[in-house]
C-alpha cells in the first residue's frame, strides 16, 4: 500500500493533484504543448502511469484539469475588476485589461496555450462550461446598463481579449500597447 503524506488520504490526493497540475505547467512552460503527456508527467513526479491514471484517464482530462483548476482565481479577478467602478466603459476596460493581464503571465500561459490545442470534445465542452464563468460578470454589467444583447456584445468583447492575446504572445516586444488598442477598440469602435 503507498505511503500518506498527509493526515487524511482525502488530504493526500489534494496534495498529489496540485503537485501534477503545477509539474504538468511547469513541463508546458518549459518544453512546449507537444511535451504535455502522461508519460512525461509520470516521469516529472516520480509516479507510475498507472498511479497517474488514478487522477487522469487522458491527456484530454489532464489539459481540463490544469484550466479548471485556474478559472476560479481567473473568474474571481475579472469579478473583482468589473465590481472597482460603476460606469460601463470604465467596467469593460477594466474586464480587458484583466484578461490580457492574466492571459500573459506565467502562470496562465500555460492553460491558455493548452486550450487552443486540439482536444477531443467532452474536454472542450468541461472548458468551454468553464469561460462562461468569465464572461458572466461582463454579461450582467452590459445587461445593467441596457446594452442590447448582452450576451453577444460579451462574446464580442471577448474575440477583442482573445485576439490581442495571441498578438501579445507573438509580438513580445509590445504588449502594453497591444493592451491600449485592445481597450480603446473594446471601449470606443474605431471612433
Amino acid at each position: 500500500m503507498p505511503r500518506i503524506s498527509e493526515p487524511t488520504v482525502a488530504e493526500h490526493r489534494a496534495r498529489q493533484l496540485r503537485t501534477l497540475l503545477d509539474a504538468a505547467r511547469a513541463l508546458v512552460a518549459e518544453e512546449g504543448i507537444e511535451a504535455l503527456s502522461l508519460s512525461a508527467l509520470a516521469r516529472r513526479v516520480g509516479l507510475s502511469r498507472p498511479g497517474l491514471y488514478e487522477y487522469f484517464r487522458s491527456r484530454d482530462d489532464l489539459v481540463a484539469a490544469i484550466v479548471e483548476e485556474e478559472l476560479p482565481r481567473w473568474a474571481s479577478l475579472v469579478e473583482g475588476s468589473l465590481n472597482a467602478s460603476d460606469d460601463l466603459p470604465t467596467k469593460i476596460e477594466s474586464y480587458v485589461r484583466t484578461q490580457l493581464e492574466v492571459m500573459t503571465d506565467g502562470r496562465h500561459a500555460a492553460a491558455v496555450a493548452l486550450v487552443e490545442h486540439a482536444l477531443a470534445e467532452p474536454a472542450r465542452e468541461r472548458i468551454r462550461d468553464g469561460h462562461a464563468q468569465l464572461l458572466r460578470p461582463l454579461v450582467v454589467a452590459l445587461a445593467a446598463d441596457g446594452v442590447p444583447e448582452p450576451e453577444l456584445r460579451a462574446e464580442l468583447v471577448q474575440g477583442i481579449v482573445d485576439a490581442a492575446a495571441k498578438l501579445a504572445q507573438r509580438r513580445a516586444g509590445a504588449p502594453a500597447a497591444i493592451v491600449d488598442a485592445a481597450v480603446a477598440q473594446a471601449v470606443y469602435g474605431l471612433a
